[in-house]
């Protein structure tokens, strides 16, 4: 049995609901555990057919892309509250910062970290914001993890 079907049975085994579809390929190595480091990947996995970022992501809604990688994509927002008014999301579904777990920590900063190369494009660096909001309450509206990059004018504090 090749070493990488091998770990998919022993996760499977461990934890039943885990999506064993993220591996791909054959390990490099007999070590499970640097094979399971190696193979892991967070490509887009969106599970929810009908969710705007999804489908803006999959190309079936029309964005002004800013900023694309294997991980995140950036467009402009439709309803900008500042002169740069960005959206940085994850392409790997997942509904908020809530419902994130220790899997997306990376996914998560790297949008951070996309924001903040959008910002040094648009040369907004000496004064930007980046926000998550959280639920409806704050301000949530679609329900996909979503960062927005705000500036190129004063932000004041508090916010909102």
């Amino acid at each position: 049995m090749p070493v990488l079907a091998s770990i998919r049975l022993r996760l499977q085994m461990l934890q039943p609901n885990i999506n064993t579809t993220k591996f791909r390929g054959e390990a490099p190595t007999d070590n499970p555990s640097l094979a399971l480091l190696s193979f892991w990947q967070s490509e887009p996995i969106m599970t929810d057919p009908n969710c705007l970022f999804c489908r803006i992501i999959r190309g079936e809604i029309p964005s002004r892309r800013v900023y694309e990688d294997e991980h995140v994509f950036a467009f402009d927002d439709i309803n900008p509250q500042a002169p740069t008014h960005v959206l940085v999301i994850p392409k790997r579904h997942f509904a908020g910062l809530k419902e994130a777990d220790q899997s997306e920590a990376e996914v998560i900063g790297r949008c951070h970290l996309a924001a903040a190369q959008i910002a040094r494009q648009r040369k907004i660096e000496q004064g930007y914001r980046t926000v998550l909001n959280v639920g409806p309450g704050a301000g949530q509206s679609v329900f996909h993890l979503h960062v927005h990059l705000l500036g190129g004018r004063p932000l004041s504090w508090p916010p909102g």
